[in-house]
């Protein structure tokens, strides 16, 4: 597996976790300290703001799982990757997209954007 795939399950697993314990620490294993996380509907820089990020994401769709759709493509520090949100329950896909990550020399996340191609109500 290559780093770039190692952190983008760290951070697939980051807006998956199940618990508020299990969230803070797959932030803090995916994430620098400063690690950023910009969107068109969020913009929010280090662990604390980015845990709060993902909890409203999480209340927004229970029952969703973000998951990983193609191959991780990447190169030097950077990478890019599509993903879906996916319901549990009726595989139902209410948002898509992609994100483009930059990691440290450590392989964690210094930077995230993320680019929404299909969201609810658009």
């Amino acid at each position: 597996m290559s780093a770039f795939e190692t952190a983008v399950g760290r951070y697939l697993a980051a807006w998956n976790a199940p618990d508020a314990d299990t969230l803070a620490k797959a932030v803090a294993d995916a994430w620098t300290e400063d690690g950023t996380y910009t969107d068109p509907l969020m913009d929010v820089r280090g662990h604390e703001q980015l845990v709060a990020g993902i909890t409203a994401a999480q209340r927004q769709f229970p029952g969703y799982e973000f998951k990983l759709t193609g191959t991780v493509d990447g190169h030097h520090d950077v990478a890019r990757f599509t993903w879906d949100l996916v319901s549990s329950t009726d595989g139902s896909s209410p948002a898509a997209g992609f994100d483009v990550i930059t990691l440290s020399e450590t392989g964690r996340i210094i930077s995230v954007h993320g680019f929404l191609d299909r969201i609810p109500g658009a």
